[in-house]
Protein backbone atom coordinates (compact mmCIF):
# COMPACT_ATOMS: atom_id res chain seq x y z
CA UNK A 1 0.00 0.00 0.00
CA UNK A 2 1.11 3.57 -0.65
CA UNK A 3 -0.09 7.13 -0.32
CA UNK A 4 0.77 10.30 -2.22
CA UNK A 5 1.32 13.47 -0.24
CA UNK A 6 2.20 16.99 -1.38
CA UNK A 7 5.22 18.72 0.13
CA UNK A 8 5.57 22.50 -0.11
CA UNK A 9 8.93 24.09 -0.89
CA UNK A 10 9.71 27.82 -1.05
CA UNK A 11 11.85 28.85 -4.02
CA UNK A 12 14.43 31.65 -3.79
CA UNK A 13 15.27 32.34 -7.47
CA UNK A 14 17.58 35.06 -8.71
CA UNK A 15 15.97 37.95 -10.60
CA UNK A 16 16.90 36.31 -13.90
CA UNK A 17 15.53 32.93 -12.79
CA UNK A 18 12.31 34.56 -11.52
CA UNK A 19 11.80 36.29 -14.87
CA UNK A 20 12.30 32.98 -16.71
CA UNK A 21 9.90 31.14 -14.41
CA UNK A 22 7.31 33.87 -14.93
CA UNK A 23 7.55 33.60 -18.71
CA UNK A 24 7.49 29.79 -18.63
CA UNK A 25 4.47 29.72 -16.31
CA UNK A 26 2.51 32.05 -18.57
CA UNK A 27 3.51 30.04 -21.66
CA UNK A 28 2.52 26.78 -19.98
CA UNK A 29 -0.98 28.01 -19.16
CA UNK A 30 -1.38 29.64 -22.59
CA UNK A 31 -0.39 26.34 -24.25
CA UNK A 32 -2.96 24.38 -22.28
CA UNK A 33 -5.75 26.87 -23.01
CA UNK A 34 -4.88 26.92 -26.73
CA UNK A 35 -4.85 23.12 -26.98
CA UNK A 36 -8.15 22.80 -25.11
CA UNK A 37 -9.72 25.42 -27.39
CA UNK A 38 -8.54 23.51 -30.47
CA UNK A 39 -9.82 20.18 -29.15
CA UNK A 40 -13.21 21.66 -28.26
CA UNK A 41 -13.52 23.18 -31.74
CA UNK A 42 -12.67 19.84 -33.39
CA UNK A 43 -14.58 17.80 -30.77
CA UNK A 44 -11.70 15.34 -30.49
CA UNK A 45 -8.47 14.89 -28.58
CA UNK A 46 -5.27 16.32 -30.04
CA UNK A 47 -2.55 14.22 -31.64
CA UNK A 48 0.08 16.92 -31.32
CA UNK A 49 3.48 16.19 -29.83
CA UNK A 50 6.03 18.55 -28.29
CA UNK A 51 7.50 19.15 -31.78
CA UNK A 52 4.18 20.66 -32.86
CA UNK A 53 4.10 23.18 -29.98
CA UNK A 54 5.87 26.41 -30.93
CA UNK A 55 6.46 28.01 -27.57
CA UNK A 56 9.57 28.71 -25.50
CA UNK A 57 9.34 25.70 -23.18
CA UNK A 58 11.48 22.58 -22.65
CA UNK A 59 10.10 19.56 -24.51
CA UNK A 60 9.34 17.77 -21.24
CA UNK A 61 7.21 20.71 -20.06
CA UNK A 62 5.46 20.85 -23.45
CA UNK A 63 4.58 17.17 -23.09
CA UNK A 64 3.19 17.87 -19.61
CA UNK A 65 1.08 20.72 -21.03
CA UNK A 66 -0.31 18.39 -23.71
CA UNK A 67 -1.11 15.78 -21.07
CA UNK A 68 -2.88 18.34 -18.85
CA UNK A 69 -4.80 19.78 -21.81
CA UNK A 70 -6.08 16.31 -22.72
CA UNK A 71 -7.18 15.82 -19.13
CA UNK A 72 -9.12 19.11 -19.21
CA UNK A 73 -10.69 18.21 -22.57
CA UNK A 74 -11.77 14.82 -21.24
CA UNK A 75 -13.72 16.53 -18.45
CA UNK A 76 -15.23 19.05 -20.88
CA UNK A 77 -16.34 16.23 -23.19
CA UNK A 78 -17.84 14.34 -20.25
CA UNK A 79 -19.91 17.42 -19.42
CA UNK A 80 -21.05 17.61 -23.07
CA UNK A 81 -19.11 20.83 -23.71
CA UNK A 82 -21.38 22.87 -21.43
CA UNK A 83 -18.46 24.53 -19.65
CA UNK A 84 -14.97 25.05 -21.07
CA UNK A 85 -12.59 26.13 -18.27
CA UNK A 86 -9.90 28.69 -18.98
CA UNK A 87 -6.82 28.55 -16.78
CA UNK A 88 -5.79 31.95 -15.48
CA UNK A 89 -3.18 31.43 -12.79
CA UNK A 90 0.37 31.04 -14.16
CA UNK A 91 1.83 27.64 -13.34
CA UNK A 92 4.52 25.31 -14.66
CA UNK A 93 4.84 21.56 -14.15
CA UNK A 94 7.74 19.12 -14.57
CA UNK A 95 7.45 15.34 -14.34
CA UNK A 96 9.65 13.40 -11.92
CA UNK A 97 12.22 12.51 -14.61
CA UNK A 98 13.13 16.13 -15.27
CA UNK A 99 14.03 17.58 -11.89
CA UNK A 100 15.89 16.75 -8.69
CA UNK A 101 15.74 18.06 -5.12
CA UNK A 102 18.48 17.94 -2.47
CA UNK A 103 16.82 20.08 0.27
CA UNK A 104 18.85 23.18 -0.70
CA UNK A 105 18.15 23.39 -4.44
CA UNK A 106 15.60 22.20 -6.98
CA UNK A 107 17.24 21.59 -10.34
CA UNK A 108 15.03 21.58 -13.41
CA UNK A 109 15.38 22.47 -17.12
CA UNK A 110 14.48 26.13 -17.76
CA UNK A 111 14.79 28.16 -20.94
CA UNK A 112 18.01 30.21 -21.22
CA UNK A 113 19.00 31.81 -24.52
CA UNK A 114 16.55 29.58 -26.37
CA UNK A 115 17.91 26.36 -24.86
CA UNK A 116 16.61 24.13 -22.06
CA UNK A 117 19.34 24.07 -19.43
CA UNK A 118 19.02 22.19 -16.15
CA UNK A 119 19.48 24.90 -13.55
CA UNK A 120 19.61 24.70 -9.72
CA UNK A 121 17.30 27.14 -7.93
CA UNK A 122 17.63 27.73 -4.19
CA UNK A 123 14.87 26.05 -2.22
CA UNK A 124 13.66 25.95 1.37
CA UNK A 125 11.38 23.25 2.78
CA UNK A 126 8.62 25.18 4.58
CA UNK A 127 5.98 22.49 4.98
CA UNK A 128 5.54 22.23 8.77
CA UNK A 129 3.77 18.90 8.47
CA UNK A 130 6.62 17.31 6.54
CA UNK A 131 9.64 19.34 7.71
CA UNK A 132 11.27 16.26 9.23
CA UNK A 133 10.17 14.02 6.39
CA UNK A 134 13.02 12.41 4.43
CA UNK A 135 11.94 13.00 0.84
CA UNK A 136 15.02 11.40 -0.62
CA UNK A 137 13.96 7.98 0.67
CA UNK A 138 10.71 8.02 -1.29
CA UNK A 139 9.51 8.32 -4.87
CA UNK A 140 9.11 11.91 -6.04
CA UNK A 141 6.26 12.72 -8.44
CA UNK A 142 5.40 15.84 -10.42
CA UNK A 143 6.84 19.23 -9.54
CA UNK A 144 4.39 22.13 -9.68
CA UNK A 145 5.64 25.73 -9.44
CA UNK A 146 3.39 28.74 -8.87
CA UNK A 147 3.75 32.37 -7.79
CA UNK A 148 1.69 33.80 -4.96
CA UNK A 149 2.07 37.28 -3.47
CA UNK A 150 5.47 37.72 -5.16
CA UNK A 151 6.69 34.44 -3.67
CA UNK A 152 7.59 31.38 -5.72
CA UNK A 153 6.36 28.08 -4.29
CA UNK A 154 6.97 24.52 -5.42
CA UNK A 155 4.73 21.57 -4.67
CA UNK A 156 6.29 18.12 -4.89
CA UNK A 157 4.15 14.99 -5.01
CA UNK A 158 5.73 12.23 -2.90
CA UNK A 159 4.61 8.60 -2.87
CA UNK A 160 5.30 6.81 0.39
CA UNK A 161 4.61 3.20 1.39
CA UNK A 162 2.08 2.57 4.15
CA UNK A 163 1.22 -0.62 6.00
CA UNK A 164 -2.20 -1.19 7.49
CA UNK A 165 -2.17 -2.02 11.19
CA UNK A 166 -3.46 -5.40 12.18
CA UNK A 167 -6.06 -5.84 14.91
CA UNK A 168 -9.53 -4.50 15.56
CA UNK A 169 -9.03 -1.68 18.05
CA UNK A 170 -11.55 0.99 16.98
CA UNK A 171 -11.80 4.63 18.04
CA UNK A 172 -14.78 6.91 17.45
CA UNK A 173 -14.23 10.63 16.78
CA UNK A 174 -17.00 13.21 16.99
CA UNK A 175 -16.45 16.64 15.35
CA UNK A 176 -18.12 19.81 16.57
CA UNK A 177 -17.91 23.56 17.12
CA UNK A 178 -17.63 24.13 20.87
CA UNK A 179 -15.40 21.08 21.09
CA UNK A 180 -13.61 20.62 17.73
CA UNK A 181 -13.14 16.88 18.29
CA UNK A 182 -13.73 14.18 20.91
CA UNK A 183 -12.26 10.68 20.69
CA UNK A 184 -13.29 7.54 22.59
CA UNK A 185 -11.50 4.17 22.47
CA UNK A 186 -12.84 0.68 23.16
CA UNK A 187 -11.51 0.63 26.71
CA UNK A 188 -13.24 3.92 27.51
CA UNK A 189 -10.22 6.21 27.17
CA UNK A 190 -11.42 9.61 26.01
CA UNK A 191 -9.87 12.93 25.08
CA UNK A 192 -11.13 16.35 23.97
CA UNK A 193 -9.18 18.11 21.21
CA UNK A 194 -8.95 21.76 20.20
CA UNK A 195 -10.26 24.96 21.75
CA UNK A 196 -13.65 25.83 20.31
CA UNK A 197 -14.15 28.94 22.45
CA UNK A 198 -10.75 30.30 21.42
CA UNK A 199 -11.46 29.59 17.76
CA UNK A 200 -14.78 31.41 18.01
CA UNK A 201 -13.10 34.40 19.68
CA UNK A 202 -10.43 34.60 16.97
CA UNK A 203 -13.05 34.44 14.19
CA UNK A 204 -15.05 37.17 15.94
CA UNK A 205 -11.96 39.42 15.90
CA UNK A 206 -11.41 38.76 12.21
CA UNK A 207 -15.06 39.61 11.54
CA UNK A 208 -14.76 42.88 13.45
CA UNK A 209 -11.63 43.87 11.51
CA UNK A 210 -13.33 43.04 8.19
CA UNK A 211 -16.27 45.23 9.13
CA UNK A 212 -13.98 48.22 9.81
CA UNK A 213 -12.03 47.64 6.60
CA UNK A 214 -15.29 47.34 4.68
CA UNK A 215 -16.37 50.79 5.79
CA UNK A 216 -13.02 52.12 4.55
CA UNK A 217 -13.47 50.16 1.30
CA UNK A 218 -10.05 48.53 1.62
CA UNK A 219 -10.75 45.45 -0.49
CA UNK A 220 -7.16 44.23 -0.73
CA UNK A 221 -6.78 44.43 3.03
CA UNK A 222 -10.01 42.42 3.43
CA UNK A 223 -8.72 39.73 1.06
CA UNK A 224 -5.42 39.54 2.95
CA UNK A 225 -7.34 39.25 6.21
CA UNK A 226 -9.47 36.45 4.78
CA UNK A 227 -6.32 34.59 3.76
CA UNK A 228 -4.89 35.08 7.24
CA UNK A 229 -8.05 33.69 8.85
CA UNK A 230 -8.03 30.68 6.54
CA UNK A 231 -4.38 29.99 7.41
CA UNK A 232 -5.27 30.16 11.11
CA UNK A 233 -8.18 27.75 10.70
CA UNK A 234 -6.12 25.38 8.59
CA UNK A 235 -3.33 25.41 11.17
CA UNK A 236 -5.83 24.58 13.93
CA UNK A 237 -7.13 21.64 11.88
CA UNK A 238 -3.56 20.38 11.43
CA UNK A 239 -2.90 20.58 15.18
CA UNK A 240 -6.14 18.82 16.11
CA UNK A 241 -5.75 16.06 13.48
CA UNK A 242 -2.14 15.46 14.51
CA UNK A 243 -3.14 15.16 18.18
CA UNK A 244 -5.99 12.75 17.32
CA UNK A 245 -3.71 10.43 15.34
CA UNK A 246 -1.06 10.54 18.07
CA UNK A 247 -3.73 9.60 20.62
CA UNK A 248 -4.77 6.73 18.37
CA UNK A 249 -1.16 5.51 18.14
CA UNK A 250 -0.77 5.69 21.94
CA UNK A 251 -3.83 3.45 22.32
CA UNK A 252 -2.86 0.98 19.55
CA UNK A 253 -5.87 1.91 17.44
CA UNK A 254 -6.16 0.23 14.03
CA UNK A 255 -9.40 1.93 12.86
CA UNK A 256 -10.69 5.47 13.34
CA UNK A 257 -14.36 6.04 12.66
CA UNK A 258 -15.74 9.44 11.67
CA UNK A 259 -19.19 10.69 10.73
CA UNK A 260 -19.97 10.88 7.02
CA UNK A 261 -19.80 14.64 6.50
CA UNK A 262 -22.18 14.98 3.55
CA UNK A 263 -24.74 17.70 4.34
CA UNK A 264 -23.22 18.23 7.79
CA UNK A 265 -24.25 21.89 7.67
CA UNK A 266 -27.87 20.78 7.44
CA UNK A 267 -27.59 18.13 10.15
CA UNK A 268 -24.98 19.46 12.58
CA UNK A 269 -26.02 20.29 16.13
CA UNK A 270 -25.92 24.08 16.39
CA UNK A 271 -27.92 27.06 17.55
CA UNK A 272 -28.84 30.05 15.41
CA UNK A 273 -26.07 32.12 16.98
CA UNK A 274 -23.52 29.46 15.95
CA UNK A 275 -24.78 29.17 12.38
CA UNK A 276 -22.17 31.53 10.90
CA UNK A 277 -19.40 29.76 12.81
CA UNK A 278 -20.60 26.47 11.36
CA UNK A 279 -20.36 27.77 7.80
CA UNK A 280 -16.89 29.22 8.46
CA UNK A 281 -15.45 26.02 9.86
CA UNK A 282 -14.38 23.21 7.55
CA UNK A 283 -15.40 19.89 9.09
CA UNK A 284 -14.54 18.23 5.80
CA UNK A 285 -10.97 19.58 5.86
CA UNK A 286 -10.43 18.40 9.43
CA UNK A 287 -11.70 14.94 8.49
CA UNK A 288 -9.36 14.94 5.48
CA UNK A 289 -6.40 15.85 7.66
CA UNK A 290 -7.26 13.09 10.12
CA UNK A 291 -7.55 10.55 7.29
CA UNK A 292 -4.33 11.76 5.66
CA UNK A 293 -2.27 11.50 8.85
CA UNK A 294 -3.89 8.23 9.91
CA UNK A 295 -3.11 6.57 6.59
CA UNK A 296 0.54 7.59 6.90
CA UNK A 297 0.87 5.48 10.05
CA UNK A 298 -1.27 2.57 8.82
CA UNK A 299 -4.51 3.41 10.63
CA UNK A 300 -7.65 2.75 8.60
CA UNK A 301 -10.43 5.34 8.31
CA UNK A 302 -14.11 4.38 8.18
CA UNK A 303 -17.08 6.72 7.76
CA UNK A 304 -20.36 6.00 9.50
CA UNK A 305 -23.98 7.10 9.26
CA UNK A 306 -24.32 10.17 11.54
CA UNK A 307 -28.02 9.67 12.24
CA UNK A 308 -28.85 10.06 15.96
CA UNK A 309 -25.26 9.60 17.13
CA UNK A 310 -25.71 12.42 19.66
CA UNK A 311 -29.19 11.35 20.78
CA UNK A 312 -28.93 7.58 21.24
CA UNK A 313 -28.04 6.23 24.67
CA UNK A 314 -24.94 3.95 24.35
CA UNK A 315 -26.25 1.85 27.26
CA UNK A 316 -29.94 1.21 26.46
CA UNK A 317 -30.33 2.65 22.91
CA UNK A 318 -33.13 5.04 23.91
CA UNK A 319 -33.18 8.39 22.12
CA UNK A 320 -32.89 11.54 24.22
CA UNK A 321 -31.93 15.13 23.54
CA UNK A 322 -29.05 16.51 25.58
CA UNK A 323 -29.67 19.46 27.89
CA UNK A 324 -26.92 21.97 27.29
CA UNK A 325 -23.70 19.88 27.16
CA UNK A 326 -24.87 16.99 29.36
CA UNK A 327 -26.65 13.91 28.07
CA UNK A 328 -28.94 12.13 30.53
CA UNK A 329 -30.98 8.97 29.99
CA UNK A 330 -33.77 7.45 32.09
CA UNK A 331 -31.64 4.33 32.50
CA UNK A 332 -29.18 6.35 34.57
CA UNK A 333 -26.54 6.86 31.91
CA UNK A 334 -24.98 10.35 32.03
CA UNK A 335 -22.11 11.76 29.96
CA UNK A 336 -20.87 14.85 28.12
CA UNK A 337 -22.91 15.12 24.91
CA UNK A 338 -19.89 14.97 22.58
CA UNK A 339 -18.59 11.86 24.36
CA UNK A 340 -21.93 10.19 23.62
CA UNK A 341 -21.52 11.10 19.95
CA UNK A 342 -18.01 9.61 19.80
CA UNK A 343 -19.15 6.45 21.63
CA UNK A 344 -22.01 5.90 19.19
CA UNK A 345 -19.82 6.61 16.17
CA UNK A 346 -17.74 3.60 17.20
CA UNK A 347 -20.78 1.34 16.76
CA UNK A 348 -22.66 3.13 13.97
CA UNK A 349 -23.14 1.44 10.56
CA UNK A 350 -20.23 2.04 8.19
CA UNK A 351 -21.33 3.77 4.96
CA UNK A 352 -19.70 1.38 2.45
CA UNK A 353 -20.38 -1.69 4.57
CA UNK A 354 -16.71 -2.72 4.67
CA UNK A 355 -15.96 -2.45 8.35
CA UNK A 356 -14.36 -4.19 11.26
CA UNK A 357 -16.77 -5.08 14.04
CA UNK A 358 -16.62 -2.71 17.00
Amino acid sequence: MSQTITVKVKLLPTKEQASILQNMSQSFVYTINSLVSEMVAEKKSTKKSSKDISTDLPSAVKNQAIKDAKSVFKKVKKNKFKVVPVLMKPVCIWNNQNYSFDFTHISMPIMMDGKAIKTPIRALLVDKENRNFDLLKHKLGTLRITKKANKWMAQIAVTIPTSEKTGTQIMGVDLGLKVPAVAVTEDGSARFFGKGIQNKSVRRKFKSKRKKLGKLKKLNAIRNLDDKEQRYMKNQDHKVSRAIVNFAKENNISVIRLEQLTNIRQTARTSRKNEKNLHNWSFYRLAQFIAYKANLVGIKIEFVNPAYTSQTCPKCSEKNKAQDRIYKCKCGFEKHRDLVGAMNIRYAPVIDGNSQSA
